[in-house]
């Protein structure tokens, strides 16, 4: 990809323009690592860009916005710019067409805000980002209050850079962000999303949940998570403290490498516990369905930041089902062997295991399925169906409720080893419900 990268900015070059790496990329390898993708500044205009490139689609011309088809990977050329006044909290107004020391100051951050010039390999670095990147600051180019009403999204822009590169936020940053933290709402869900999700599918994502907290973001766009502070729970199963420290603690216990669905599920499986705790009569506190009733919190808040309909699905069956592990060693074989086949089941079994190392630290459940799962493994966990609807049929009976009774009954025999040829159903169906005698 840096290869394709430099060919198009020696093209730009060959042309007279001047055209220099810009933003991420840069940022990454004056940190000494391999950019995932490079964006490109130049003096030239978009219609310009166009010409010189037979591959090219844009996105954005009004801001100067071309990606360029170079060896299979896409690029984005940027005619370097200064921006007018932001009247929406994300684009400006207009923009004028300018030099590389404008286009920097428009910048969020200034460890975004450096060019590297490809011909050189000489950092061109107009706004302090080495330094800053030397101290691991995320800092704001300028006033930090204008550029964050700028684009309301760089508030959550900070907390992610911050938790993912281990970095501070500058002092100054940090108070305009907090001052700033309730007009968050202004930008689109989607926006909110895909923030929100880099920051907790970092491995660092305990700090990035600290940050959203103590800036008041999480207040603003996940509220019913604040709501978890100060709900107590039983000091015998939950030594750890309340509902919200639990979560927190849940977090940190995860591997490194998470699933949206498992990573959100954490963070609400929960969430229903503000709303269903009560006291009853002899004292110890309960939270009686609040695994039905934070699924369907989990629903609407995933609907509400725009997630896919898969995501919140498999979130949604896993705050679902998460207090059914305690019940698991005690299961009738087909029902265990059922419960195990769903496709959440191996997520719902880590979100199981941080959730019991987080509280009472006992794993007896857990192992007992990571046995079960081991047992399981040599064949299908669900194998296909001994009787089907036609043989059904064949006896004589008409569809209906009674074929889902019937083929459920011989699942069920078939999952404990009861029925294990289809002679062996066949016979059992006609015996118990008296079918096809006159066969």
């Amino acid at each position: 990809m840096e290869k394709a990268a430099r060919k198009i900015a020696e093209r730009l070059r060959d042309r007279g323009h001047i055209a220099y790496f810009a933003g991420g990329c840069v940022r990454d390898m004056v940190r000494g690592l391999t950019p995932k993708d490079y964006d490109i500044a130049t003096d030239a205009r978009p219609e310009n860009v166009q010409a010189l490139f037979p591959r090219t689609y844009a996105v954005g011309a009004h801001f100067g916005v071309i990606i360029v088809l170079e060896d299979g990977f896409q690029f984005e050329v940027a005619t370097f710019r200064s921006d007018e006044a932001y009247i929406d909290g994300r684009h400006p107004s207009a923009v004028q067409f300018s030099s590389p020391e404008e286009d920097a100051r428009r910048r969020d951050f200034t460890i975004n805000g450096m060019f590297l010039d490809p011909a050189s390999n000489k950092v061109i670095d107009l706004v302090g980002g080495q330094a800053d990147i030397g101290a691991k600051l995320v800092r704001a180019i300028g006033e930090p209050g204008q550029r964050l009403a700028e684009d309301r999204l760089r508030m959550l822009r900070a907390v992610r850079f911050a938790t993912a590169l281990d970095y501070q936020i500058d002092e100054r940053t940090w108070d305009a962000l907090v001052a700033s933290a309730s007009s968050i709402n202004q930008i689109s869900g989607e926006r909110i999303r895909d923030e929100v999700v880099r920051i907790f599918l970092s491995s660092n994502r305990v700090r990035g949940w600290d940050l959203l907290d103590a800036s008041g973001l999480m207040s603003a766009i996940l509220p019913e998570l604040q709501a978890m502070k100060g709900v107590l729970q039983p000091e015998q199963f939950h030594p750890e403290g309340d509902v919200f420290v639990h979560t927190r603690l849940m977090l940190s216990l995860l591997r490194e490498t998470v699933s949206i669905p498992l990573v959100f599920a954490v963070l609400f499986h929960d969430v229903a516990k503000p709303v269903t705790a009560r006291v009853d009569e002899t004292g110890r506190i309960r939270f009686n369905e609040h695994d039905r009733i934070g699924a369907e919190m989990t629903e609407a808040i995933m609907r509400r930041l725009r997630f896919s309909g898969a995501e919140i699905e498999a979130t949604v069956e896993m705050v679902r089902h998460h207090m059914v592990f305690k019940d698991a060693p005690k299961m009738r074989i087909a029902k265990l062997k059922r419960f195990m086949a769903r496709p959440t089941f191996d997520e719902e079994l880590e979100l199981h295991r941080v959730d019991c190392q987080s509280s009472h630290r006992m794993l007896d459940n857990y192992e007992f399925l990571l046995r079960k799962r081991d047992e399981f493994a040599n064949e299908p966990i669900i194998p296909p169906p001994l009787v089907r609807g036609d043989d059904l049929i064949a006896f004589g009976l008409k569809p209906g409720p009674k074929f889902g009774e019937i083929l459920e009954a011989v699942e069920t025999r078939q999952l404990e080893g009861k029925l294990r040829t289809r002679d062996e159903a066949l016979n059992w169906v006609k015996s118990h419900y008296s079918l096809g005698n006159e066969n």
